[in-house]
């Protein structure tokens, strides 16, 4: 069965981050996804093998050299027959290769061409490089992440770089590609990850200016400083979260803790948090992981263990519900979000650079030259 952007045809330029993660969305979501990728080199060092390269699964790969004559117009003929193009490089980049959105728009004047940069198109930091943890800094969501009296704490790059990139860039071109098809007219998509980030932003901001977040890591609501709101070490070294927010989660947390009638201050009295913490922590430590989740089970307390990575694919509900499925002998992250008629699947495992490039220039009708498109 056919996914929701089964008959979307989509050109991405290879690069790496946020524009092939985004990419990769379309593509399981049924978008003809095809990626030019420059012509391959041979022994790179940190090659990824094709089957943990995720960010490519679903995509078909065209091998072209972007630097010659030959290889831009084929570029071209494919961004004149595509509904969606996408490209991760610093501004002037594609302009330089004669694959600007001016050319493409002019060639297919119903495409939607996404840029996703770091900085943005345009400001003093435009053409500086960059990644994910610069442009999460320069937010203030990274000063937010973080133990009290320690430094800030990098939420690995799925912030900037996926969050705020690639789902924006994902979100924009779609928008796009519907505006598009009422008007007739494509446009072009600025995703920059500093814009992304600082709307996913929006919440702390309205805090801060209301007078209801500090700017000190660890002494808010859901940075760590509230005592049931973070997590907690056990007894074998493991960690348990909890997210007791509201009034009736957070006393079922005390009752499972045993500390219900215990003469305890009022659950938001902020000079209390430190020695609140401390509390529970000391009790925590008194079990296992695994015995407090037998304890918290169906108790409503917001409750969940931390597992690694290893760990998350083998819990009970991961499990019920395919959160992850083996694919190219390897365990993939399943296509998210769900949809009820046209489910997003795997179907192609992830391209060697150029493996079809002839099926591919055949199926979209570009004219080739004989020297243009050898696959390795």
């Amino acid at each position: 069965m056919a996914g929701p952007l089964d008959g979307i045809r989509v050109l991405e330029i290879g690069a790496i981050g946020p524009a092939p993660f985004a990419g990769a969305l379309l593509a399981d979501l049924g978008a003809d996804v095809v990626r030019i990728d420059r012509p391959p080199v041979s022994n790179s060092p940190g090659e990824l093998p094709p089957r943990f390269d995720f960010y490519n699964r679903n995509k078909r790969s065209v091998v072209l050299d972007l630097k010659d004559p030959a290889g831009v117009d084929l570029a071209l003929q494919m961004a004149g027959r595509a509904d969606i193009m996408l490209e991760g490089f610093r501004p002037g980049v594609m302009e330089r290769l004669g694959l600007g959105p001016e050319i493409c728009l002019e060639a297919n004047t119903r495409l939607v061409y996404g840029r996703m940069t770091g900085w943005g198109q345009d400001g003093p930091l435009a053409q500086e490089a960059g990644h994910d943890i610069n442009y999460l800094a320069l937010t203030g969501a990274l000063h937010c992440i973080g133990a009290p009296g320690q430094g800030p704490v990098p939420p690995l790059n799925l912030v900037a770089d996926l969050g705020g990139g690639a789902m924006y860039l994902v979100v924009g071109v779609l928008a796009a590609l519907h505006e598009a098809r009422v008007s007739g007219q494509g446009q072009v998509v600025d995703a920059a990850m500093v814009d992304g980030v600082t709307h996913l932003m929006s919440a702390f901001q309205a805090f801060r200016q209301s007078g209801s977040w500090t700017a000190n890591r660890g002494e808010n609501l859901v940075d760590g400083g509230a005592p049931y709101y973070g997590t907690y070490k056990t007894r074998d070294g493991k960690y348990v979260s909890v997210g007791a927010i509201e009034p009736h989660f957070y006393a079922a947390l005390l009752d499972v803790l045993g500390m219900a009638d215990q003469d305890l201050p009022s659950q938001n009295d902020r000079a209390a948090w430190p020695e609140m913490r401390r509390r529970l922590g000391k009790v925590f430590a008194t079990r296992s992981r695994d015995e407090w989740v037998s304890a918290m089970a169906g108790r409503e307390a917001c409750f969940a263990p931390v597992l690694d990575i290893d760990e998350a694919p083998q819990h009970p509900h991961m499990r019920a519900r395919a959160v992850h499925q083996r694919f190219d002998d390897a365990i993939h992250p399943s296509p998210a979000p769900r949809f009820s008629r046209t489910p997003a699947s795997l179907r192609r495992p992830a391209p060697r650079p150029g493996e079809q490039t002839f099926e591919v220039l055949n199926d979209w009708d570009v004219k080739r030259s004989k020297k243009v498109g050898k696959t390795r």
